[in-house]
């Protein structure tokens, strides 16, 4: 098993919890995990990107090429589409539809919203919609929807979830398995 992943969206939306609940579970599953450092602007509001590769098999390299991502994840239509030259020709782009304006030149969302649905393979919805709902951020509701393409067992995401937001305490923890259901469920 190998996925090369690209997480992508903007300072604040919670990449780096998603990235490491990822990491996690496939380290506790055996696998290997490779992740690069985020790059961007760490305020808030700023792009921000990693790279993750999981594999059943050694990875000597941290940074995906160029048509090899299996997945791209984003909390941001216009980020998805900053990161499409990454994506495989069978990869996946699952991202939030709620675009964060945070530039006066932000292009049209509904021609950002075509070229997504181009794609061959794109799960785009209004995460932030659904988190809202249950008072859960969007974030673990993208990771939710992405569950099925990670080939990780769910019940391995959510102790992942278990282990790294126990410490926040019970609510914290409910609160993300809930946002992650919520999201698997969406599609």
């Amino acid at each position: 098993m190998k996925k090369d992943i690209i997480l992508c969206g903007v300072g604040g939306d919670g990449i780096v919890s998603v990235a490491k609940i990822i990491s996690d579970a496939a380290l506790n599953l055996g696998m290997n995990v490779k992740q690069s450092e985020i790059h961007g602007m760490s305020q808030r509001g700023g792009s921000v990107f990693s790279h993750l590769r999981i594999s059943s098999e050694p990875i000597f390299a941290d940074v995906i090429p160029e048509g090899k991502a299996d997945i791209i994840l984003s909390s941001e239509p216009m980020e998805a589409l900053r990161y499409l030259p990454f994506l495989a020709p069978d990869g996946v782009v699952i991202t939030n539809s709620d675009p964060f304006v945070n530039i006066k030149n932000y292009p049209d969302i509904e021609k950002v919203n075509a070229e997504l649905a181009k794609l061959k393979k794109c799960v785009s919805f209004n995460a932030n919609a659904i988190a809202k709902e249950i008072n859960a951020r969007g974030n673990m509701v993208l990771l939710g929807a992405a569950a099925p393409y990670l080939e990780i067992e769910f019940d391995e995401l959510e102790k992942a979830i278990k282990a790294i937001f126990g410490r926040k305490g019970d609510a914290v923890v409910e609160t993300n398995i809930k946002a992650i259901r919520a999201g698997r469920d969406a599609k």
